[in-house]
């Protein structure tokens, strides 16, 4: 031990410090910064599978699972020098040295920055421009239960099987699952997203009820097959994370045969290493299992012959020439009517409206008690999946934005669209009028 308010671990060769070992990072849980480090030095064997040699964003949580996180893709000036960095380049245009993490070693100081899960690219830092993994990201809207998420999870591995190609489930540690599936280095991210495109349309096509490929969340049901994490620039939290949950959970490497009955809040800080221990790591055999996406890709092609075309993609991504408008359904409907009418753009028609934009998810929260309490019979109208709140992500931090579709509000009393409360902006200061990296994950709430 160091000194009173740092201890050294030993892993990989090297002692690295952990500071501020004692900082409760899971208040409901009790579990400390050092119970953290612990953690993933107990299952880095497994946990370096997820990552090794590739880039990593950093998504650090410096006052624990329940403060504001921040993503930094540069790598710290100040790192040691066994700590390798490789520079990419994203849709933007702009570059950035990020963390290559290849022992245990390097694990723990990425841990000791604060970071509860792990964010690698789907590419090794030796060719970032062909990715080695697609990912197959299985994520429940509001109310659909776990069954159907499991349900889906084997329609995933049916249309994989069919195509030459295995997928490694995983609990994403939080409602949804992961089935990962390694990849010969040989597609560009662009048609790495069009094969999991391809993939998602054909589990729709053999689960309508339960799974769905649309974009635009007023079209979804079900679990939505989130395509464009395959985008680059996208990354997704691997096998091994703990996630910041109350119960510190983690997203679990399963076999097959245990996706029918798993429990994801069986898999914690806590539960994890002994089953390291005792049964190893489910997806050990993955990096042996690299398969082609030809089969994907003629599944695309037929499917774009039939009348299927690109998907729209992210907000800040190009706009690609065979992509349909950046406009949800709903509004493209209003403004053909409109335009066939003659009439002008009404905001007391629109069926979503934007309620409050907040540094602080309890901010915005409280402005949508605000809005309820001034519209109390709409509020009563609303289903539990009418009320949409998104985690932005910022310049480096994240934030929240909540709006309601008003669909079950008759169109006569639908409130007429009012400014955010509060009305957050964080671009306001920054001079660069982007927008967010990535296309938000919702949750709902009523």
């Amino acid at each position: 031990m160091a000194s009173a308010r740092q201890v050294a671990l030993e892993v990989a060769g090297r002692e690295v410090v952990i500071t501020n070992p004692d900082k409760v990072f899971f208040p409901h849980s009790g579990h400390t910064k050092l119970d953290l480090a612990r953690y993933y030095a107990a299952v880095a064997d497994g946990a370096l599978r997820g990552i090794a040699g590739r880039p990593i964003v950093l998504k650090r949580y410096v006052d624990g699972a329940e403060g504001e996180p921040f993503f930094q893709k540069r790598a710290p000036t100040q790192h040691p020098e066994w700590v390798e960095t490789v520079e990419l380049r994203f849709p933007s245009g702009r570059t950035a040295r990020e963390i290559v993490v290849r022992d245990a070693a390097q694990l723990l100081w990425i841990v000791n920055l604060g970071c509860i899960d792990l964010n690698p690219h789907p590419v090794r830092a030796d060719d970032l421009e062909h990715p080695d993994e697609l990912r197959v990201d299985l994520d429940p809207g509001a109310g659909v239960s776990w069954d159907d998420v499991r349900r889906v999870a084997h329609v995933v591995r049916d249309v994989l099987d069919d195509h030459g190609l295995r997928g490694w489930p995983k609990t994403s540690g939080s409602r949804g699952m992961h089935v990962n599936v390694r990849i010969e280095r040989r597609w560009s991210f662009d048609q790495v997203r069009r094969a999991a495109l391809a993939l998602a349309r054909e589990v729709e096509r053999r689960a309508p009820e339960q799974a769905t490929s649309k974009w635009w969340k007023e079209e979804r049901h079900g679990v939505f097959l989130d395509y464009n994490q395959n985008a680059k620039d996208r990354t997704v939290a691997s096998a091994w994370s703990v996630r910041p949950t109350p119960d510190a959970r983690v997203s679990m490497p399963l076999t097959w045969d245990e996706v029918a009955d798993c429990d994801p809040a069986a898999f914690t800080l806590v539960t994890a290493p002994t089953r390291m221990a005792e049964r190893g790591d489910a997806a050990a055999g993955i990096d042996g299992a690299a398969g082609s996406l030809d089969r994907l890709l003629a599944l695309s092609a037929a499917q774009e012959a039939a009348g299927l075309g690109d998907a729209p993609w992210p907000p800040h991504y190009k706009k690609h020439g065979d992509e349909p408008p950046r406009v949800a359904p709903s509004r493209r409907k209003r403004a053909a009517t409109d335009a066939e009418t003659g009439r002008g753009r009404r905001q007391s028609t629109h069926p979503l409206v934007t309620i409050a934009k907040a540094e602080h998810r309890t901010d915005a929260l409280a402005g949508l008690e605000r809005w309820k309490a001034r519209h109390p019979e709409a509020a009563d109208r609303l289903h539990v999946d009418d009320v949409l709140i998104d985690t932005m992500r910022g310049r480096s931090s994240t934030w929240t934005r909540i709006r309601v579709n008003l669909r079950h509000v008759p169109e006569g009393e639908r409130p007429t669209e009012e400014p955010p409360d509060p009305d957050y902006d964080p671009w306001r200061d920054s001079g660069t009028g982007r927008r967010p990296s990535r296309a938000p994950k919702t949750r709902s709430s009523s």
